[in-house]
């Protein structure tokens, strides 16, 4: 095993998969000499040349044509989306043809993409670069969405993600990038995607999050304790689709839920699984399942995102509330 912060380990699965693959191809806007702007993709292009590994033009609809048609040519791509926050320039590749080829071509032809891209907040980016747009690409179906939390689930989820034969959307929080180092494998392993991983065992109350809100969701579980409050921290790993077994299994458990997400409240994963939790066990509740979540603004300018975003505080409130309901 290796140290790895996750910008590491997803730099190393994409070499796994380049190596594994030769119709693995890797591109986008400052990916090849220059690594990306993360420096995620730095190095692959001096070992497996400009073919595989290259610069686009500054055009996120190009990117996701060109994506489309080496998909039907038999390659498997994985471009790079620089921020998240340009999704908008490439949707209808991913929700009008990406999300739609199976279907649309009864069987006869698939989408293998993987589209990698960094979003989230708390670094002090300019405007349009930390949006949380998950929730838009959950809503589409066809699409699978991942979102890691850690450098072992960065590399064997996006090791999955190449080799799965629909376009997967792969994002990676950029605070996450390198707050920490994990253990990670230097060989090659897979993480099946839809399979949430429980990050911490409770039994009082679940703390369903992904992304940066996982960390949050195991710091307030630490200063729980102290209380004597076992929270459980379920990771979801991948919002579409949603792990609905091991929630259910933990709400039986515990028999109180906050779910938590960096997103605005309307924007939708924390809702979609709420809903799915009363369909589903509303008998086993103590108390209304509750949110933490961004307030329903355009996301804020760096001086003041800090106060904007969600943190461990506001998580240990609502646990507060679900247990004094």
């Amino acid at each position: 095993m290796a140290q790895m912060t996750m910008i590491q380990a997803i730099t190393n699965a994409m070499h796994t998969e380049l190596k594994n693959d030769d119709n693995v191809l890797v591109f986008g806007e400052d990916v090849g000499k220059n690594g990306g702007v993360f420096r995620a993709t730095e190095g692959l292009q001096k070992e497996f040349g400009e073919d595989r590994v290259f610069d686009t033009p500054l055009g996120e609809s190009g990117i996701g044509g060109l994506s489309i048609g080496l998909a039907l040519q038999g390659f498997r791509p994985v471009p790079e989306i620089q921020f998240f926050g340009f999704l908008f320039e490439v949707m209808d590749s991913i929700s009008g043809q990406m999300a739609r080829m199976r279907y649309r071509s009864g069987g006869t032809n698939a989408a293998p993409i993987t589209v990698r891209s960094p979003f989230g907040g708390g670094v002090q980016t300019p405007e349009l670069h930390a949006d949380s747009l998950e929730g838009l690409m959950a809503q589409q179906p066809g699409l699978k969405v991942v979102i890691p939390s850690t450098p072992y689930d960065a590399k064997g989820l996006l090791i999955s993600a190449i080799r799965d034969n629909d376009p997967v959307i792969f994002l990676e929080h950029m605070k996450l990038y390198r707050s920490f180092r994990d253990e990670v494998p230097e060989e090659a392993y897979t993480i099946e995607i839809g399979k949430a991983d429980v990050k911490r065992e409770g039994k009082d109350v679940t703390l369903i999050a992904y992304g940066a809100m996982v960390h949050a969701s195991l710091k307030a579980a630490e200063e729980l304790e102290k209380d004597g409050i076992e929270a459980e921290v379920i990771d979801l790993r991948t919002i579409s689709p949603i792990d609905i077994e091991t929630i259910i299994a933990s709400v039986e458990k515990t028999n109180r839920v906050v779910v938590v997400q960096e997103a605005q409240r309307q924007a939708g994963i924390a809702a979609n699984i709420a809903a799915e939790i009363q369909e589903r066990a509303i008998l086993h509740l103590e108390a209304p399942v509750l949110r933490v979540t961004a307030p329903d603004t355009v996301y804020p300018f760096a001086a003041v995102e800090n106060d904007w975003l969600p943190d461990h505080e506001d998580i240990i409130e609502k646990v507060q509330a679900v247990l004094n309901f």
